[in-house]
């Protein structure tokens, strides 16, 4: 499955991460540590924060700085109404998509 799923993944990534956020809000290490806990083993993490700057500056995630023990202040990505319209949008194209190829899979059985 190597390079198929990574080039399937590269599409649908930013639905998986503003579902994440869809529950909680959270930072960038925990949405990759989740991913990878979901299976997702191969995600650097540099791959989903340069996601989560582009969902920024599109408007869909709030990002707040909440002090870390660790060393410099974490940002930390909500979504917001814009990006739950936007998640929305993705589950309708997903389901539409997931039932074409079901039924392109079905019908060559």
């Amino acid at each position: 499955m190597g390079k198929q799923l990574t080039e399937m993944l590269k599409g649908t990534l930013e639905g998986l991460v503003l579902a994440i956020l869809s529950d909680r809000p959270a930072y960038g290490y925990e949405i990759t540590a989740w991913l990878r806990d979901q299976g997702f083993s191969d995600i650097a993490e540099g791959t989903v924060y340069a996601l989560l700057v582009r969902v920024e500056r599109r408007g869909l995630v709030d990002v707040e700085k909440v002090p870390s023990d660790k060393g410099p202040p974490r940002k930390v990505y909500s979504l917001n109404a814009h990006g739950r319209e936007y998640l929305e949008e993705f589950w309708r194209t997903w389901g539409f998509l997931a039932e074409r190829l079901e039924r392109l899979r079905d019908e060559g059985r």
